[in-house]
């Protein structure tokens, strides 16, 4: 029996180190060459794509077809599968890879049919840029056949590898506007339905100006004046937790050459979005030569679409922060406004399709709110919203070549920064902003409808040179009091970050590299200090009983620290207040297909009306008094923390409880194979509402600092690596440095690569 056991384990070891050897096996032939030589009837002239150790991508060319060429080569070898399923979600073509799962998601998305105006836009665009994509189309295939195996998400999902077509370029595009505005159309959606629920005092007071404000010209809005409104009589009910929405975004600051050693202008930035693995930019240099002048353009890449997004060309330097203007409306239709009905094909894996009955007007695609129809009026609708102009910085020089860029690029609106080797630096609204002028968070009459729509506005606000030279953005409100009239309100972040990065900012005389190093990684609790406060306060009511939390929070450290217990305490305290606070409305927005969820993050002001004022009208009726409810909050927090992660308060360290996990969307299927697929986990260090933002599965997607002409200390620290696939030496190559807040060099180091393609018609 013992030597049938021996043989039956050895059996099973013997099958499972085969399997393995397989895997191994299939993987490994599915690697992309990154030396020899190739030949292409797609190039006018020898392209060179090189690498360097952490796989950074150097193309060399005569010019910038073949340059959009040889990073399409790159892509395709290194990326393929992220790309396709950026297509597929703009496009809403997911179900086709991941079945029924994704119908959902997939109908959410064909909403804007968004394949159709991307395939519409490439037929206008100008015969240069269509040239461009088609180039680029043909390095992204060329690139993806020169592995000659399908790679293992195919293989895994059953799914044909479809060729890049030059529409999918604009589809990677539209995938960011959903990404980054989304946010504002379905905030609008909710406040429509408090309006209609509760009455527009309602929405005023939940949208009121708070006290982070950090507009560049120093501006506030004014301050709500009109009290609490009266909150209907509330029912006994279970407590409802509200989602907040990610705040994609970013932060970024400059300076000018007055305040460098140098005399050049210093850029940072850090683009917030949610990580995945492989992560979403890809680094590159492209080389080429433009009117007989040698360019050089270093930065990060959107793997799908042929430009360097954040980067420098050695004259200037730009990054990105979300604008959030107010880009979409929802038009209130009556039964005089005409609509009609298409329908989608949603493909399946099986060849089948899903119908997905769509109703259109001339307006936008149709939803119902509240019972009643809307169309949806959005820039990402418009022909303007997707071009090829961002290429135009790479051949800009100065600061205000970039700004006369600026309002003539498709891309979702940013507030661009710009500094030059002279030592300007500006800000500046870049991408598709609607020419309509009054802009609504609430719904819009079908007689207001504004033919603006179709028009991208030309005139917008520009910032140069500040008199005590220093700039900045983070998602919070930018422009002017005045123009905030004329641009709107899309879902800004409450500006407690951008609040703080100005007040660091003004803390130095001189920077550096180093200097703002240090700044992208500011994860102190500035905004928080008040619930620290509020719940230092709740607990030493009893003090005997909560001793060991009174602990923690004395000693909190006041900053979104690995080690502190204090800052979970606090930070979980705030998020179940709300929720108990605002557990009612909740409730009552979700029977109408509703949530806080977009609203959440402009509540900060007036939960702490609440809280001074604590009116009975919104107290909730499980509660006999305001200082039972915020006790109960406090009970919340202890509760499922202790159901998260046990009762050792240990165990409650921010570093522990928002621990940085970058997962393969596969790993999360396939369990077992997380440990192979995914970046290694990391303790937690930031959130939200300072410099340092970082969640579980978000925050700066990369960080890049850099001065024109000196760019041998600029930075760009990326958390993961230039290949996905995961037996590729560059898989996880950066990751160790950006957790260490490292200054990864943004120029590339020794090349160890070297692949040369000619044309075929030459030797």
């Amino acid at each position: 029996m013992f030597k049938i056991i021996k043989w039956l384990v050895l059996a099973i070891v013997i099958l499972g180190l085969a399997a393995t050897a397989v895997i191994y096996g299939v993987l490994a032939i599915s690697l992309p060459a990154l030396d020899g030589k190739g030949r292409s009837h797609n190039i006018s002239q020898a392209v060179k794509i090189s690498r360097d150790q952490l796989g950074q991508a150097v193309i060399s060319a005569k010019n910038r077809l073949d340059a959009a060429y040889g990073l399409g080569f790159a892509h395709g070898q290194d990326r393929f599968f992220q790309m396709d399923l950026l297509r597929r979600n703009a496009a809403g073509e997911l179900s086709e890879l991941f079945g029924k799962a994704a119908i959902g998601l997939d109908k959410k998305m064909r909403f804007h049919q968004l394949r159709k105006r991307s395939a519409a836009i490439v037929k206008q665009l100008p015969e240069a840029d269509r040239a461009l994509l088609a180039s680029y189309t043909a390095g992204v295939n060329e690139g993806l056949a020169q592995i000659g195996f399908t790679s293992f998400e195919y293989i895994l999902t059953g799914a044909e590898q479809k060729p890049w077509r030059s529409e999918d370029s604009l589809l990677v595009i539209f995938s960011m506007y959903l990404d980054l505005q989304t946010a504002t159309f379905e905030r609008d959606q909710a406040l429509i339905q408090i309006a209609d629920i509760y009455g527009t005092e309602m929405v005023s007071f939940l949208t009121q100006p708070s006290q982070y404000q950090a507009a560049l010209d120093g501006s506030n809005l004014p301050p709500y004046t009109l009290g609490i409104p009266e909150f209907p009589k509330q029912s006994l009910q279970a407590l409802l937790s509200i989602d907040a929405n990610q705040e994609r975004g970013s932060n970024n600051w400059a300076v000018t050459g007055q305040l460098t050693t140098t005399g050049a202008g210093m850029l940072s930035d850090d683009m917030h979005l949610s990580m995945a693995v492989p992560v979403i930019w890809y680094r590159a240099q492209l080389n080429y030569a433009m009117a007989g002048e040698a360019s050089q353009v270093t930065g990060v890449s959107l793997p799908g679409a042929p430009a360097i997004v954040v980067g420098t060309n050695n004259n200037i330097a730009w990054g990105f922060t979300n604008g959030y203007l107010d880009t979409a409306d929802w038009i209130a239709l009556t039964d005089n406004n005409k609509t009609w009905q298409v329908v989608e094909h949603l493909a399946l894996p099986d060849g089948s399709f899903e119908e997905y009955p769509l109703t259109l007007s001339e307006f936008g695609p149709v939803k119902e709110i509240n019972g009643q129809p809307y169309a949806l009026s959005w820039v990402g609708h418009q022909p303007y919203a997707v071009d090829m102009n961002l290429l135009k910085l790479e051949q800009a020089k100065t600061v205000d070549d970039a700004l006369s860029i600026a309002s003539d690029v498709g891309i979702p609106v940013q507030n661009l920064m710009v500094v030059d080797g002279q030592g300007n630096a500006a800000w500046k609204n870049m991408g598709a902003i609607p020419g309509r002028i009054k802009p609504s968070e609430l719904a819009v009459a079908a007689s207001d409808y504004s033919t603006g729509w179709q028009q991208n506005e030309q005139q917008r606000p520009a910032v140069k040179n500040p008199v005590d030279g220093r700039l900045w953005t983070g998602n919070s409100r930018v422009v002017s009091a005045e123009d905030d009239l004329r641009f709107g309100n899309g879902g800004y972040a409450l500006g407690a970050r951008s609040s703080q990065i100005r007040d660091r900012l003004y803390e130095k005389q001189q920077f550096n590299e180093a200097d703002f190093n240090q700044l992208q990684h500011d994860n102190q609790a500035r905004f928080l200090q008040p619930w620290h406060s509020l719940l230092l306060k709740q607990l030493n009511k009893n003090s005997t009983a909560n001793q060991q939390y009174i602990t923690e929070l004395e000693n909190w450290q006041a900053c979104a620290c690995a080690t502190s217990i204090g800052y979970t305490l606090v930070r979980r305290y705030r998020d179940e207040v709300i929720n108990s606070v605002f557990s009612a409305m909740q409730a009552t927005l979700h029977t109408h297909d509703g949530s806080l969820k977009y609203v959440k993050r402009d509540l900060e002001p007036a939960i702490w009306l609440l809280i001074e004022q604590q009116p009975s009208s919104w107290l909730n009726p499980q509660f006999s008094d305001w200082d039972a409810q915020l006790s109960d909050s406090f009970n919340q927090v202890v509760s499922k923390l202790t159901a998260e992660f046990g009762s050792n308060l240990h165990a409650w360290q921010w570093g522990k409880v928002n621990e940085l996990v970058i997962e393969h969307p596969f790993a999360k299927q396939i369990p077992q194979l997380s440990k192979f697929l995914n970046m290694p986990i990391a303790a937690g260090f930031g959130d939200s509402y300072m410099p340092a933002v970082q969640g579980r599965s978000f925050g700066a997607s990369q960080r890049f600092i850099a001065q024109p002409g000196h760019l041998e200390n600029a930075i760009m620290a990326i958390p993961g690596g230039q290949s996905g696939h995961p037996l590729s030496p560059f898989y996880r190559a950066g990751f160790d440095d950006y957790i260490a807040a490292k200054p990864t060099p943004l120029l590339p180091q020794i090349l160890t690569h070297e692949i040369i393609i000619t044309p075929l018609n030459r030797l």
